[in-house]
Protein backbone atom coordinates (compact mmCIF):
# COMPACT_ATOMS: atom_id res chain seq x y z
CA UNK A 1 0.00 0.00 0.00
CA UNK A 2 1.56 3.29 -1.13
CA UNK A 3 0.27 6.39 0.68
CA UNK A 4 0.99 9.78 -0.87
CA UNK A 5 2.28 12.55 1.41
CA UNK A 6 2.96 16.24 0.89
CA UNK A 7 4.39 19.15 2.85
CA UNK A 8 4.76 22.92 2.94
CA UNK A 9 7.55 24.56 4.94
CA UNK A 10 8.49 28.14 5.76
CA UNK A 11 11.63 29.25 3.96
CA UNK A 12 14.90 30.24 5.62
CA UNK A 13 13.92 29.64 9.25
CA UNK A 14 12.70 26.99 11.66
CA UNK A 15 8.91 26.54 11.86
CA UNK A 16 6.83 27.84 14.77
CA UNK A 17 5.08 24.47 15.09
CA UNK A 18 3.92 21.42 13.12
CA UNK A 19 0.43 21.22 11.61
CA UNK A 20 -0.95 17.97 10.20
CA UNK A 21 -3.77 18.07 7.64
CA UNK A 22 -6.64 15.57 7.51
CA UNK A 23 -8.71 15.99 4.34
CA UNK A 24 -12.37 15.23 3.82
CA UNK A 25 -14.13 12.29 2.17
CA UNK A 26 -13.44 11.99 -1.59
CA UNK A 27 -10.84 14.79 -1.38
CA UNK A 28 -7.03 14.85 -1.18
CA UNK A 29 -4.26 17.04 0.24
CA UNK A 30 -1.79 18.29 -2.34
CA UNK A 31 -4.31 20.14 -4.55
CA UNK A 32 -7.54 20.68 -2.62
CA UNK A 33 -5.72 21.73 0.58
CA UNK A 34 -2.82 23.47 -1.14
CA UNK A 35 -4.18 26.93 -0.28
CA UNK A 36 -4.40 26.03 3.41
CA UNK A 37 -0.92 24.51 3.43
CA UNK A 38 0.62 27.45 1.59
CA UNK A 39 -0.94 30.09 3.86
CA UNK A 40 0.10 28.24 7.00
CA UNK A 41 3.66 27.85 5.69
CA UNK A 42 3.81 31.59 4.93
CA UNK A 43 2.65 32.16 8.51
CA UNK A 44 5.66 30.17 9.75
CA UNK A 45 4.32 26.63 10.26
CA UNK A 46 5.57 23.34 8.83
CA UNK A 47 2.55 21.60 7.31
CA UNK A 48 2.27 17.89 6.46
CA UNK A 49 -0.58 15.99 4.85
CA UNK A 50 -1.38 12.49 3.63
CA UNK A 51 -3.93 11.09 1.18
CA UNK A 52 -5.88 8.26 2.82
CA UNK A 53 -6.10 4.82 1.24
CA UNK A 54 -8.51 5.03 -1.70
CA UNK A 55 -8.14 8.80 -1.90
CA UNK A 56 -6.12 11.18 -4.04
CA UNK A 57 -2.75 9.86 -5.15
CA UNK A 58 -2.61 6.98 -2.66
CA UNK A 59 -3.16 3.32 -3.53
CA UNK A 60 -6.55 1.65 -3.26
CA UNK A 61 -9.90 1.71 -5.02
CA UNK A 62 -10.94 5.34 -5.43
CA UNK A 63 -13.54 6.47 -2.92
CA UNK A 64 -13.44 3.16 -1.05
CA UNK A 65 -12.97 3.04 2.74
CA UNK A 66 -12.50 -0.50 4.03
CA UNK A 67 -12.01 0.58 7.64
CA UNK A 68 -12.25 4.04 9.18
CA UNK A 69 -9.95 2.94 11.98
CA UNK A 70 -7.30 1.98 9.42
CA UNK A 71 -7.34 5.56 8.13
CA UNK A 72 -6.80 6.84 11.67
CA UNK A 73 -3.95 4.39 12.28
CA UNK A 74 -2.27 5.25 8.97
CA UNK A 75 -2.39 8.96 9.84
CA UNK A 76 -1.09 8.35 13.35
CA UNK A 77 1.88 6.32 12.09
CA UNK A 78 2.84 8.86 9.42
CA UNK A 79 2.36 11.94 11.60
CA UNK A 80 4.37 10.34 14.42
CA UNK A 81 7.18 9.50 11.99
CA UNK A 82 7.39 13.19 11.02
CA UNK A 83 7.40 14.31 14.65
CA UNK A 84 10.31 11.96 15.41
CA UNK A 85 12.61 13.65 12.89
CA UNK A 86 15.56 15.35 14.55
CA UNK A 87 14.64 18.82 13.28
CA UNK A 88 11.10 18.47 14.69
CA UNK A 89 11.84 16.88 18.07
CA UNK A 90 10.95 19.93 20.17
CA UNK A 91 8.16 21.32 17.99
CA UNK A 92 4.55 21.61 19.14
CA UNK A 93 2.05 19.45 17.21
CA UNK A 94 -1.36 20.46 15.95
CA UNK A 95 -4.03 18.69 13.88
CA UNK A 96 -6.31 20.31 11.30
CA UNK A 97 -9.26 18.39 9.87
CA UNK A 98 -11.95 19.29 7.37
CA UNK A 99 -15.32 17.49 7.24
CA UNK A 100 -14.54 13.75 7.49
CA UNK A 101 -11.01 14.81 8.38
CA UNK A 102 -12.48 16.41 11.50
CA UNK A 103 -13.66 12.97 12.61
CA UNK A 104 -10.18 11.60 11.87
CA UNK A 105 -8.69 14.36 14.05
CA UNK A 106 -11.03 13.61 16.95
CA UNK A 107 -10.15 9.90 16.80
CA UNK A 108 -6.42 10.65 16.53
CA UNK A 109 -6.67 12.84 19.61
CA UNK A 110 -8.61 10.14 21.46
CA UNK A 111 -5.94 7.52 20.68
CA UNK A 112 -3.05 9.72 21.90
CA UNK A 113 -4.56 12.61 23.91
CA UNK A 114 -1.27 13.76 25.43
CA UNK A 115 0.65 13.63 22.15
CA UNK A 116 -1.07 16.63 20.52
CA UNK A 117 -0.94 20.28 21.57
CA UNK A 118 -4.23 21.21 19.93
CA UNK A 119 -6.59 20.76 17.00
CA UNK A 120 -8.52 22.83 14.47
CA UNK A 121 -11.85 21.47 13.20
CA UNK A 122 -13.40 22.85 10.01
CA UNK A 123 -17.04 21.75 9.53
CA UNK A 124 -16.24 18.39 11.17
CA UNK A 125 -18.24 15.22 10.63
CA UNK A 126 -19.23 14.66 14.24
CA UNK A 127 -23.03 14.29 14.47
CA UNK A 128 -25.88 12.93 12.36
CA UNK A 129 -29.09 14.94 12.21
CA UNK A 130 -31.79 13.00 14.08
CA UNK A 131 -34.23 12.80 11.18
CA UNK A 132 -31.48 11.38 8.94
CA UNK A 133 -30.54 8.50 11.22
CA UNK A 134 -31.63 5.19 9.70
CA UNK A 135 -33.63 2.65 11.69
CA UNK A 136 -31.53 0.02 13.53
CA UNK A 137 -32.94 -2.64 11.18
CA UNK A 138 -31.68 -0.66 8.19
CA UNK A 139 -28.25 -0.38 9.83
CA UNK A 140 -28.19 -4.14 10.36
CA UNK A 141 -29.05 -4.74 6.69
CA UNK A 142 -26.36 -2.28 5.55
CA UNK A 143 -23.82 -4.03 7.74
CA UNK A 144 -24.56 -7.39 6.14
CA UNK A 145 -24.67 -6.03 2.59
CA UNK A 146 -21.40 -4.14 3.04
CA UNK A 147 -19.68 -7.48 3.61
CA UNK A 148 -21.21 -9.01 0.47
CA UNK A 149 -21.04 -6.15 -2.06
CA UNK A 150 -18.71 -3.64 -0.34
CA UNK A 151 -17.55 -1.72 -3.40
CA UNK A 152 -20.95 -1.25 -5.07
CA UNK A 153 -21.86 2.38 -5.67
CA UNK A 154 -25.52 2.16 -4.74
CA UNK A 155 -25.92 4.80 -2.04
CA UNK A 156 -27.92 7.74 -3.44
CA UNK A 157 -26.63 11.20 -2.62
CA UNK A 158 -26.93 14.82 -3.65
CA UNK A 159 -24.04 16.62 -5.34
CA UNK A 160 -21.61 16.70 -2.41
CA UNK A 161 -19.53 19.41 -4.08
CA UNK A 162 -22.46 21.84 -4.24
CA UNK A 163 -23.39 21.13 -0.62
CA UNK A 164 -19.87 21.32 0.83
CA UNK A 165 -18.29 24.17 -1.16
CA UNK A 166 -19.78 27.66 -1.33
CA UNK A 167 -17.17 29.24 -3.60
CA UNK A 168 -18.03 28.62 -7.26
CA UNK A 169 -14.36 28.98 -8.23
CA UNK A 170 -13.33 26.30 -5.75
CA UNK A 171 -16.20 24.07 -6.87
CA UNK A 172 -14.87 24.12 -10.42
CA UNK A 173 -11.35 23.42 -9.20
CA UNK A 174 -12.57 20.33 -7.31
CA UNK A 175 -14.70 19.17 -10.25
CA UNK A 176 -11.66 19.43 -12.52
CA UNK A 177 -9.42 17.63 -10.04
CA UNK A 178 -9.43 14.00 -11.18
CA UNK A 179 -7.87 12.96 -7.88
CA UNK A 180 -11.15 13.82 -6.13
CA UNK A 181 -13.76 11.05 -6.18
CA UNK A 182 -17.09 12.17 -7.60
CA UNK A 183 -19.12 8.96 -7.87
CA UNK A 184 -21.83 7.69 -5.55
CA UNK A 185 -20.54 6.49 -2.16
CA UNK A 186 -19.64 2.81 -2.13
CA UNK A 187 -21.65 0.62 0.22
CA UNK A 188 -18.84 -0.21 2.64
CA UNK A 189 -17.66 3.39 2.57
CA UNK A 190 -21.11 4.66 3.52
CA UNK A 191 -21.37 2.15 6.35
CA UNK A 192 -17.91 3.05 7.72
CA UNK A 193 -18.69 6.78 7.60
CA UNK A 194 -22.01 6.25 9.35
CA UNK A 195 -20.50 4.13 12.13
CA UNK A 196 -17.61 6.57 12.56
CA UNK A 197 -20.02 9.50 12.91
CA UNK A 198 -22.03 7.56 15.51
CA UNK A 199 -18.83 6.81 17.42
CA UNK A 200 -17.83 10.48 17.36
CA UNK A 201 -21.31 11.59 18.43
CA UNK A 202 -21.40 9.14 21.33
CA UNK A 203 -18.00 10.32 22.56
CA UNK A 204 -18.30 13.99 21.67
CA UNK A 205 -18.32 15.21 25.26
CA UNK A 206 -15.04 13.36 25.85
CA UNK A 207 -13.52 14.82 22.68
CA UNK A 208 -14.54 18.39 23.59
CA UNK A 209 -13.00 17.95 27.03
CA UNK A 210 -9.73 16.61 25.63
CA UNK A 211 -9.42 19.34 23.01
CA UNK A 212 -10.19 22.12 25.50
CA UNK A 213 -7.79 20.95 28.23
CA UNK A 214 -4.47 22.90 28.29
Amino acid sequence: MNLFTCQWRPSNYDPKALIFLCHGYAMECSISMRGTGTRLAHAGFAVHGMDYEGHGKSSGLQGYITSFNDIVVDCLKYFASVCEKVEYKNQRRFLLGESMGGAVVLMLHRKEPTYWDGAILVAPMCKIVEDMKPHPIVISILSKLSNVIPTWRIIPNEDIIDRAIKSEEWREEVRNNHYCYKGKPRLKTGYELFMASLDIENNLDKAVYLLSTP
